[in-house]
C-alpha cells in the first residue's frame, strides 16, 4: 500500500490535470507513479521534463537496458514493471529483459553498458579507471557515458521515489513466457 497521501483528481490545477491526461494517452491510463508525482506539481513537472530530455539520450533499447539494470539494483518493484513493460512494447526480448536486469544483455554493446550502470549504483559514481575502460571498450564515447550515467540518475530518481512511497504497481503483467 503506498504511504504517501495522493491529491484527489479533482484538487489538481488544469496544467497537472492536463499532463496526467497527457501519460494517460501515452499508457492508456494514469500509472499510479505518476498520480502520486502530481501531489507536488514541481515534482511532476521536474520528472516530466527530465523524462523528456532523456528520450534523447542514446537509442531506446539502451535506455531500456540502463532503466532495467538500475531497477533491479535498486529493488524497485515499480519501476521494475514499468520497463519491462516497456521493454517488450519496444522490441526486447524477454532473454534481453533478464539480462538487463541481471547487468548484462544480448548484444555485446549493451552488456557493457548494464554492467557499467550498476557499477555507477555500486560504487556510488566513484567507478573504477578499470570500469571505464570497459566501457570505453565497447564503443561509447565519452559523452555517451555522460548520457549513460544522466540515464542511471534518472532512474534513481523514480526508483527512490516509488521506493520511499511504496508505490501500488498497477502496470499489467507482461506476459513473459
Amino acid at each position: 500500500m503506498s504511504r504517501l497521501n495522493v491529491l484527489p483528481a479533482d484538487e489538481h490545477s488544469a496544467d497537472v490535470r492536463s499532463t496526467l491526461d497527457q501519460v494517460g494517452a501515452q499508457f492508456g491510463f494514469v500509472p499510479n507513479m505518476f498520480t502520486m508525482l502530481a501531489s507536488n506539481p514541481t515534482v511532476l513537472d521536474l520528472v516530466m521534463t527530465v523524462q523528456t530530455k532523456a528520450s534523447r539520450l542514446l537509442d531506446a533499447r539502451t535506455r531500456h537496458t540502463i532503466a532495467l539494470a538500475v531497477s533491479e539494483a535498486d529493488g524497485c518493484d515499480y519501476c521494475l514493471a514499468l520497463h519491462t513493460a516497456g521493454s517488450l512494447k519496444g522490441g526486447m526480448s524477454v532473454e534481453d529483459i533478464e539480462l538487463a536486469r541481471a547487468g548484462s544483455s544480448v548484444d555485446p554493446k549493451r552488456a557493457a553498458v548494464a554492467r557499467f550502470a550498476q557499477r555507477v549504483i555500486e560504487t556510488r559514481g566513484r567507478v573504477s579507471d578499470a570500469d571505464l575502460a570497459a566501457v570505453r571498450g565497447a564503443g561509447y564515447t565519452d559523452p555517451e557515458i555522460l548520457a549513460i550515467v544522466t540515464l542511471v540518475v534518472r532512474a534513481l530518481l523514480t526508483n527512490y521515489l516509488n521506493n520511499v512511497n511504496l508505490t501500488d504497481v498497477d502496470i499489467p503483467a507482461p506476459d513473459l513466457a
